[in-house]
């Protein structure tokens, strides 16, 4: 969530505030941190619980399902833990997984990715564009071209970056399985540490690129 978030949710000065000032609202990277994560964490889960249910889910009581697809749901854009082999995952499973990981975590947090704020005002913005509006709001706030400027650089710099680094290991990794090979990229890029069982079968020139995929991507 980030560190800032943390601490105006969670310190005990904001907790005191708020109880002698209930009407205090939350800062508004706060609210973007946090109802951001909650519909990705939902959308995440669903889709895993639906699509690995008769999968990596099979065998599993309906409670332990549940707690499994939460839980690489959150991982996913976060630590790089798992709860299931993830070689085993289907392929629209991996191409899900794949747009959560490039989203990441929030801003000021040590997760990595474009950040939700990143996603979210380039949402906005491209429905806004659609709607025909000239004015972007959020929040009762207008959003300035700057912000949204520095918004697009990101996901275009991100893009691209991983779009060479995919192309670049396509050439190197030839005898590997093209999805799985843009699951490690982009792992690796958003610093997650979720692997779809093809890190040992790398390359030294595969290695290499993964590696500065993960320096790139810590540096942001």
């Amino acid at each position: 969530l980030g560190f800032s978030v943390i601490e105006d949710v969670f310190s005990p000065t904001a907790l005191r505030e708020r109880l002698e000032k209930p009407w205090k609202d939350w800062k508004l990277g706060t609210k973007v941190a946090i109802h951001t994560s909650l519909v990705l964490i939902i959308i995440g889960m669903g889709l895993y619980l639906l699509l690995e249910q008769n999968n990596t889910l099979k065998g599993m009581s309906t409670l332990e399902k549940i707690v499994a697809s939460f839980f690489q749901s959150v991982s996913t854009r976060t630590a790089g833990f798992n709860t299931v082999d993830f070689s085993q995952l289907a392929n629209p499973t991996l191409v899900f997984m794949i747009f959560l990981m490039f989203i990441g975590a929030s801003s000021g947090s040590t997760g990595g990715g474009i950040k939700t704020s990143t996603f979210l005002l380039i949402s906005i913005s491209s429905i806004a564009t659609i709607r025909g509006k000239k004015n972007i709001d959020l929040g009762k706030r207008s959003i300035s071209a700057e912000l949204l400027s520095k918004a697009f650089s990101i996901f275009v710099f991100a893009a691209t970056f991983n779009l060479l680094m995919i192309f670049l290991l396509s050439i190197t990794e030839s005898h590997l399985d093209i999805l799985k090979i843009v699951f490690e990229q982009v792992s690796a890029f958003a610093t997650v540490g979720l692997s779809a069982g093809i890190t040992a079968e790398l390359s030294i020139y595969g290695k290499v690129l993964i590696i500065i995929s993960m320096f790139v991507g810590r540096i942001g």
